[in-house]
């Protein structure tokens, strides 16, 4: 966005809160939902709120007004913006929700700035992004949501919004950025988290987490024990971030799913499943896909964290790439049908089943494709040689780069796949004392390799 190559002003001071009363339908208390565990689990290891939003301009002639009525829409709409926690005396969370309260909406003005002028607002607006997900989320007495609006000269020039992740999933923001834009004044639809949470423990509920605890199981007892080998090259901070941008990836995937009438997310599964065997030289490839459980009863439309992590267990060794693309269609089904469970279940069942085995069981490597993979009039339409050209053209404009290196722990690797316009963005987490940069790096050039050399295989028998 603009002005971020100069980095942010500071923060002015805040120079009016507007007050903003709601009051919504439902209220209670109850145990968190799975999803709620799912990303409290998260949040707590990764010590962060691991916040989602960020800052947009907003039109000419809107309103501090107008934005505070869009701060009102929000906590009475949706349930997950008017919970808090509560913590027994144990540190055990539970959910509160409440019908009514009141929040505030903060007005940040780019003023004068001296001899320099007035200050970029969009700087203003990123400098008040950056201090909202700095700032630690208090989950007993905070809203889950806080919003500000940047003025210029009196006039609103953008919006900040940033959100605690127990608010939603990915898939939930796009259905909440939907209705927002429409206004939609129909009655919310769908069994929200308290009402989930009643569910699942429900009978009905114990009997489904009782399933996928029992497939899990049998996938703990059956696996190799370790998904990464020790790194060759541990660094200190530990954590490393990355991302890798590549045309060439995305251009390769519909060729690839064509040929073998898969949807291209099974095939960027399968991609990423060669690549890492490539590195690691462990199979089978166990990966912790992250399942919407959308397709679940009540579950579409619902504005909360629903998303989890399942297992898939892929055998890619000595297999041709669309031979892999077969497979994980079948392990994906699995991996649907089991990722809705009790995480602190089976954070016990792990630790249960690693010391029966005498060694600890990783399956600390997650994917989270949130692809939306549209199709469109730029996706190649070649063969042969020309189709090769096309790629090789395009990988002259993949971009891999380093973004962070911390402390604050992560998951030992966690992949995720965004839309990016013409590419694929994908971002890369990781422990360097299980990964190495370099072998990250490989990984991630890998990916491309591996989808652009099955794209030319028209047969779709080459050896991953």
């Amino acid at each position: 966005m603009a002005g971020q190559d100069t980095g942010p002003v500071p923060v002015p001071p805040v120079a009016e809160r507007v007050p903003v009363d709601f009051a919504g339908d439902g209220a209670g208390v109850d145990e968190m939902s799975w999803g709620m565990w799912e990303i409290w689990h998260a949040m707590s290891g990764q010590n962060s709120a691991l916040p989602i939003g960020g800052r947009i301009p907003l039109a000419a002639g809107t309103t501090v007004a107008d934005v505070a009525e869009e701060l009102r829409y929000l906590m009475t709409r949706f349930p997950s913006m008017r919970t808090r926690l509560r913590f027994d005396a144990a540190g055990r969370p539970t959910q509160e929700l409440f019908g009514s309260g009141r929040t505030a909406l903060e007005v940040y003005d780019a003023e004068d700035s001296g001899d320099t002028g007035d200050a970029d607002p969009d700087q203003v607006a990123l400098a008040v992004e950056l201090r909202y997900r700095a700032t630690g989320f208090d989950y007993t007495a905070d809203w889950p949501v806080r919003m500000a609006v940047v003025r210029q000269r009196g006039l609103p020039t953008h919006l900040v919004t940033i959100m605690d992740h127990l608010v939603t999933d990915a898939i939930g923001a796009v259905t909440m950025l939907r209705q927002v834009k429409q206004r939609d004044t129909s009655p919310v639809t769908g069994m929200q988290q308290l009402e989930q949470a009643r569910w699942q423990h429900s009978p009905a509920g114990r009997r489904q987490n009782d399933k996928a605890l029992r497939h899990w199981e049998q996938v703990l007892r059956a696996i190799p024990a370790r998904r990464l080998p020790d790194s060759a090259d541990p660094r200190e901070p530990r954590h490393w971030s990355a991302e890798f941008s590549s045309p060439a990836l995305r251009a390769a995937l519909p060729v690839i799913a064509d040929r073998t009438d898969a949807d291209m997310a099974t095939v960027m599964l399968s991609v990423f499943a060669v690549a890492l065997n490539r590195i690691t030289g462990i199979n089978p490839v166990v990966v912790r896909p992250v399942v919407n459980n959308r397709f679940r009863p009540g579950l579409a439309e619902v504005v909360c964290m629903v998303a989890q992590a399942g297992v898939c267990v892929l055998d890619v060794a000595d297999a041709g790439v669309d031979q892999v693309v077969e497979r994980a269609r079948r392990g994906t089904m699995s991996a649907y049908k089991y990722a809705y469970f009790h995480p602190e279940q089976l954070r016990e069942l792990i630790g249960r089943v690693s010391a029966e085995r005498g060694e600890e069981v990783d399956v600390a490597c997650f994917f989270n494709d949130r692809g939306m993979y549209r199709r469109s009039p730029d996706d190649l339409a070649l063969a042969g040689d020309e189709l090769q050209q096309a790629l090789e053209k395009l990988r002259g404009d993949t971009v891999f780069r380093w973004t962070a290196r911390h402390e604050d722990p992560v998951e030992r690797l966690y992949v995720s796949v965004d839309d990016s316009p013409g590419s694929l963005l994908i971002e890369i987490h990781l422990d360097t004392h299980f990964l190495s940069p370099a072998d990250t790096e490989a990984l991630a050039r890998g990916m491309e390799a591996v989808a652009v050399a099955a794209a030319l295989d028209p047969a779709g028998t080459a050896v991953g």
